[in-house]
């Protein structure tokens, strides 16, 4: 009978760790829920409910005041890709993530790689080029207006000292008026991506730059061939977040200009508030709005997959 028993007491002593576990597995199963429960609900009602809803108001041609019953199909997004006015949002879209691309991030990197150096006073540029950053787009916008003002602007006034200068109005040229909002945005912006490189240079060991000039390469080598790899991780999320941001830009240019004169400075997200919205177009506005949600999620999903995946597997 003793050795009958055993067995079995040695079963119930070798279950009671596992019934142990799996209470213990069941806890962390609950504190998890219960912490990601209530973000969850906000970002469902938040941002997924109105991306649902949206689509669901691109199908009719809408008001926004009644029933919808006019149900129009795909015949909201044929009247976007038709309209040349959205085309030209569009592109104004790609001419501000090409200038930020190609002028912005090169001249915060650059500058980044000066203040890094053990300049005097090189904590007061950092606040000095953060502090735009920190203002609001509206503030900034009423800023610039008064700056770009054909009368009695400040650029006007201080330009006018040299012989031969005319007054301008720098935002109401169909012309100038992109470049003169891209000053504005790259001012705003500029400090970001400043700290952001700055954080990613002081990740990058001194003793390996340290190596290669004791291997006789110049400044310029060292920056090229060790600098630049190093903090190539960085580069590629500022682009990703350069990119985005100035596919979604409303409030500076909506401020500034409100996509004029002549729409010469719309761009999507201002399209969908006065084409759509303002003119209670809730049908043709959320179209529009699916169509912005729809690049920005291809251009994301692209990138993460096949630019940034390298850092992803680096985590």
């Amino acid at each position: 009978m003793n050795l009958l028993s055993r067995p079995q007491t040695a079963v119930a002593v070798s279950a009671t760790p596992k019934s142990t576990s799996r209470r213990f597995d069941l806890q962390k199963v609950v504190v998890i829920v219960i912490f990601l429960l209530p973000p969850a609900l906000i970002y469902f009602g938040l941002v997924l409910l109105p991306i649902i809803q949206a689509l669901h108001f691109s199908f009719f041609r809408w008001n926004g005041l009644g029933p919808m019953e006019n149900f129009t199909g795909l015949d909201n997004y044929v009247q976007v890709f038709r309209d040349g006015i959205f085309m030209r949002a569009l592109g104004n879209n790609l001419l501000i993530v090409a200038l930020s691309a190609l002028v912005q991030l090169p001249l915060a990197l650059g500058l980044a790689l000066l203040i890094r150096q053990n300049l005097p006073g090189r904590r007061i540029f950092r606040v000095i080029f953060f502090l735009p950053y920190v203002l609001s787009e509206v503030i900034t916008g009423v800023l610039w207006s008064f700056i770009f003002n054909p009368q009695v602007g400040l650029l006007n006034n201080i330009l006018s000292v040299f012989p031969g200068f005319e007054p301008q109005g720098w935002l109401g040229d169909t012309k100038m008026v992109m470049f003169a909002l891209f000053v504005v945005i790259s001012w705003k912006y500029f400090g970001l991506y400043l700290i952001l490189y700055m954080a990613g240079l002081q990740n990058i060991p001194a003793e390996l730059e340290e190596a290669a000039i004791i291997d006789g390469a110049s400044p310029a080598q060292v920056i090229r061939h060790v600098t630049v790899p190093l903090l190539a991780p960085t580069l590629r999320l500022s682009l990703f977040l350069s990119v985005l941001g100035s596919l979604q830009i409303f409030d500076l240019i909506w401020v500034m200009t409100a996509g004029g004169p002549v729409n010469s400075s719309q761009t999507m997200a201002t399209y969908i508030y006065r084409f759509g919205f303002k003119n209670f177009a809730i049908g043709y506005g959320s179209a529009v709005g699916v169509v912005l949600f729809a690049i920005c999620l291809v251009f994301s999903i692209v990138y993460q997959r096949y630019v940034m995946r390298r850092d992803y597997q680096n985590l």
